[in-house]
């Protein structure tokens, strides 16, 4: 069987999948064009893809022997399911292994957006540095003030767990009331008006869908504190970008710090020029151990679809009424 992988993934996944099948590699390090990816791939029986590419069934229907696709990422957004189920291939994803890694980056980023860590950073490498006052980079306090988790799952239940610890207060949005955390933590559920007005810092931790899509925006934002800081490590297009970056520029808000992005990888222009904002290169799950994991799972993942047997992390298990 033949086995296209999209980009280039951590050689533990590459071995388990080379043990296994024929397997070619898009050889650049970046999103495979669409006609590229149907070119490479149109003799495959499975494929490893990442976030960024695009899979839907017109591409599903070019690829005539697909069998399988594993998604290297806890989220599906980029593949079309329906398209997926309605012609019987199973798809799969990568969750529970960069939890932790994406936690830590959420609360990274509101150390770093709260204390105006890489704003003093790029001062003190200006070189003008004159010596310590009394004054210079204030921020805001972490110790005591309250985190607002919308989306109290796997990855916002980790949040808030470094959080607690942080001595931070927890309240929390889910459709699903998390009895766990209000007992770990005194969370307290919240509709998200009530959540964005009381909170100090808002972390986002949903998936993208239809009804997710600008979660964020305007109205939510105005709703906010104006000493008050939005994450965002979950998917970019939960928040309208150039919404944010209006009310940053207007300081209806203190600041943000994001890892995704609406249009990604493209940013908002009028972000990239604020101060007040810390972006990163989507690093929510960068570290060696977290991705050669998901390189694993998501090998694993392809080997069962194509080879029979239970599919672990299926997120489509419909696809069987279809299956050929």
């Amino acid at each position: 069987m033949n086995v296209f992988v999209t980009r280039i993934i951590p050689d533990i996944g590459l071995e388990i999948l080379r043990d296994n099948f024929n397997v070619s590699i898009n050889p650049e390090d970046r999103p495979i064009a669409r006609s590229k990816l149907i070119d490479l791939a149109s003799d495959s029986d499975g494929i490893l893809c990442l976030l960024t590419d695009r899979i839907d069934g017109e591409i599903m229907d070019l690829i005539p022997d697909l069998k399988g696709i594993a998604n290297y990422a806890v989220g599906f957004d980029n593949i079309d399911i329906d398209d997926a189920t309605r012609r019987g291939i199973p798809v799969s994803n990568t969750p529970g292994v960069l939890t932790d890694a994406t936690a830590e980056l959420a609360i990274a980023l509101i150390f770093a957006a709260a204390r105006r860590i890489v704003e003093a950073d790029v001062f003190m490498r200006g070189g003008t540095w004159s010596g310590w006052g009394p004054m210079q980079f204030l921020g805001a306090d972490i110790a005591g003030a309250t985190l607002g988790v919308i989306g109290m799952g796997k990855i916002g239940y980790a949040v808030a767990k470094r959080a607690k610890g942080l001595g931070m207060r927890i309240v929390y949005f889910d459709t699903q009331r998390n009895e766990d955390a209000e007992k770990e933590f005194s969370a307290e559920m919240m509709t998200i008006p009530e959540l964005l007005s009381s909170a100090d810092f808002v972390t986002l931790h949903i998936p993208l869908f239809e009804k997710t899509r600008h979660l964020i925006g305007k109205a939510e934002l105005e709703m906010m504190k104006p000493t008050a800081f939005l994450i965002n490590t979950s998917r970019g297009p939960v928040v309208d970008e150039a919404a944010l970056a209006k009310a940053l520029k207007e300081k209806k808000i203190a600041g943000a710090g994001l890892d995704v992005y609406e249009f990604e990888p493209k940013v908002t222009k009028e972000l990239l020029a604020l101060k007040n904002v810390v972006l990163l290169p989507h690093i929510g799950s960068a570290t060696t151990v977290t991705r050669g994991k998901m390189a694993v799972m998501a090998a694993e993942n392809l080997v069962s679809m194509l080879k029979g047997g239970d599919i672990p992390n299926l997120v489509n298990p419909d696809y069987i009424k279809y299956k050929k």
